[in-house]
């Protein structure tokens, strides 16, 4: 599984107090058992909920290819929810 995304927004994410990591600490996320839905269908986006480092995140990314093949491109991300606590709870 590959990912890109923007450093730079990676290291405003991290500096952040309510988010405190970045997108190179969030794929662990995918390491995990983890929840997905589809966000939205223009452009195609998919939330994610799972853990990280103890903490139950979500991350909007959209599935994209390159002549490598297919990757994730995350977008952002936040710490989750109560209501996405109980969907992840209810789902997994």
């Amino acid at each position: 599984m590959r990912f890109k995304f923007d450093h730079r927004k990676s290291d405003k994410l991290k500096a952040d107090p309510r988010r405190q990591t970045g997108f190179i600490e969030i794929q662990e996320l995918w390491s995990h058992p983890h929840y997905v839905d589809c966000r939205s269908d223009d452009p195609e986006q998919f939330r994610a909920i799972g853990w990280v480092k103890g903490t139950l995140y979500s991350v909007i990314y959209e599935v994209r290819e390159d002549d490598e093949g297919e990757y994730y491109h995350l977008v952002t991300l936040w710490k989750s929810t109560k209501q996405e606590e109980k969907l992840y709870e209810e789902h997994s």
